[in-house]
């Protein structure tokens, strides 16, 4: 796998991934497009989404909708890292079990989620979850 950064002045970059997608990269604080730490909170909520949709959809669950709520917690000293992330999925459908929502997740965050297993151990993840019927 590849990309490419490229500086178009000022703080603002554009990286082109190997497949040609594009994504705006704003060190300014995420002014113009997200910041290189925003890419990482929206990067990991995608990574564990893909694996919750996927592992729900193979246990038959009806589901409409699933959100993930993100919310990152830094450290006051440079370089400001992540010290904790949490993740709250929020899993809208019928008759959805919750021992599969809790299941899914889990595997998830522990098993399958790239991004996360190569944050974890820097990082203190943790995720919950709501279900909402409708």
């Amino acid at each position: 796998m590849k990309a490419q950064v490229k500086w178009l002045g000022e703080e603002l970059f554009l990286g082109t991934s190997e497949s040609g997608h594009t994504l705006m990269i704003d060190a300014n604080g995420g002014n113009l497009a997200p910041s290189p730490l925003e890419n990482i909170l929206m990067s990991l909520g995608g990574c564990s989404s893909v694996d919750v949709v996927s592992i729900l959809q193979k246990a038959r669950q009806q589901i409409n909708n699933c959100e993930v709520e993100i919310n990152g917690t830094r450290v006051e000293t440079v370089p400001k890292l992540f010290s904790a992330i949490h993740l709250h999925f929020v899993i809208t459908g019928h008759n959805i079990k919750e021992n599969h929502v809790q299941r899914a997740v889990a595997l998830s965050a522990d098993k399958y989620c790239s991004v996360a297993l190569m944050l974890c151990g820097k990082v203190s993840i943790t995720h919950d979850y709501t279900i909402i019927e409708c």
